[in-house]
């Protein structure tokens, strides 16, 4: 019993703490805001070649408006690009890959008719050789 009696006042001191740590507001300290992203999206595949007569610095101004569109149209989500490499010699004279990634169909059919899109045609007209273009959903 006298155990008992030197316990009670420990049992209470240690309920005091647990209650003032319960009171107390939780510090912030870091917040961070995540854009959810979708299970698929949508890739918008463009193959080129490009004419004979045009120079590496036509060349590289078509590139650099290409990529300057993620920059004036919203519904782009990504932009990535790079000259074949293949060893297999199956690209059909097509040069230049551009992969743009949308997040839906409704972004991807704003970006064709999209005034910044038809400008970019302009720079690349006088240059274009041949041309393809591919879409499709990712699948895991």
């Amino acid at each position: 019993m006298k155990k008992l009696i030197y316990l009670l006042p420990l049992a209470f001191l240690i309920g005091c703490a647990n209650q003032q740590e319960s009171n107390e507001t939780p510090e912030v300290i870091f917040e961070k805001t995540i854009e959810m992203q979708p299970d698929s999206v949508l890739r918008h595949v463009v193959y080129f070649s490009f004419k004979e007569t045009s120079s590496q610095e036509d060349i590289q101004s078509v590139i650099d408006a290409f990529r300057d569109l993620q920059n004036k149209i919203d519904g782009i989500k990504g932009f990535e690009w790079g000259i074949n490499s293949s060893p297999e010699n199956l690209n059909q004279g097509l040069t230049h890959a551009f992969t743009l990634t949308f997040h839906s169909d409704e972004d991807r059919d704003a970006y064709l008719p999209h005034p910044a899109h038809k400008a970019f045609g302009e720079v690349l007209g006088p240059h274009l050789d041949k041309v393809m273009v591919l879409d499709y959903w990712t699948k895991p």
